[in-house]
């Protein structure tokens, strides 16, 4: 298969507790499963889609959001080494709009990121 290029990349640092400002740009009835930190900012996993907040500048006062609808998910891969101790993990999301590209940090487990993004898309 030849080389695409992606939409986006983040890097997924270590899991982390929910932002507690992330309840602001929820919709009724919409819940927070899993966050993630990326280097400058967070993921979240919520029932309905994966919203990554993305500070931009010198400063990180400009946020840029990134919000991915679970229902626009055609297909996705994981890829690591089979060691507990992967640096390489990556996961890869063919949207509708292209490919999003997830860096998986050495404290994050790819497999829990497989069980959540399965969970979300096959609605199990």
């Amino acid at each position: 298969m030849s080389e695409l290029n992606a939409l986006t990349t983040w890097t997924f640092v270590n899991e982390v507790e929910i932002p507690h400002d992330v309840e602001s740009i929820l919709i009724n009835g919409e819940q927070a499963i899993a966050a993630y930190q990326t280097f400058r900012d967070s993921a979240v996993f919520t029932d309905k889609r994966l919203i990554v907040r993305d500070a931009q500048g010198m400063t990180g006062k400009k946020v840029e959001m990134y919000s991915i609808p679970y229902s626009s998910i055609n297909m996705w891969s994981s890829e690591n080494a089979g060691k507990l101790l992967d640096l390489n993990a990556e996961l890869e999301l063919w949207t509708r709009s292209g490919l999003v590209k997830i860096k998986v940090g050495k404290q994050v487990d790819v497999r829990r990121l497989d069980r959540l993004i399965a969970w979300a898309v096959l609605g199990g």
